[in-house]
């Protein structure tokens, strides 16, 4: 472990970072004054895609079909996997998507139905509180089914 912390100093830093992420949420803390967002409403989603060309495909699909407010590309991203018994390194690109946590199902399906990945890495996350303007937008930009 010496070793891993001498070659990777940064790691030291972990076991407060995993802290501070496992805290539970402030269940008790009150929306600001005049809000009508409900926590956990809007969800970021997060899908992994083989290159550029792709990614860019399936943003401007679930922008236009409204599934997703916004698509951020995020390039250039490593990962480091098991598949079929053999551990596999590829280069790809991470989208990151804003919509209404009640969209979620169907945007996993159509994401599901044009992405070339047999499983394809589609993660759902709520947004307990942000920006409203912006959360109110996403709600806006996006169509509920």
């Amino acid at each position: 472990m010496q070793s891993l912390l001498s070659t990777y100093p940064y790691l030291r830093l972990l076991p407060r970072a995993l802290s501070m992420a496992t805290r539970p949420p402030e269940a008790s803390a009150p929306a600001p004054a005049g809000s009508d967002y409900v926590a956990g409403s809007v969800s970021v989603v997060f899908v992994t895609c083989p290159n550029d060309k792709i990614a860019k495909t399936i943003a401007r699909a679930v922008v236009e079909k409204r599934l997703a407010a916004c698509v951020n590309l995020i390039p250039h991203i490593t990962s480091i996997y098991e598949w079929k018994g053999k551990i596999e390194e590829d280069s790809e690109v991470m989208m990151m998507m804003k919509t209404q946590t009640a969209l979620a199902p169907s945007l996993t399906e159509f994401i599901r139905s044009v992405h070339p990945y047999e499983v394809v890495e589609v993660i759902t996350l709520p947004v307990q509180q942000g920006n409203l303007p912006y959360l109110h937008w996403v709600k806006d930009s996006t169509t509920h089914q």
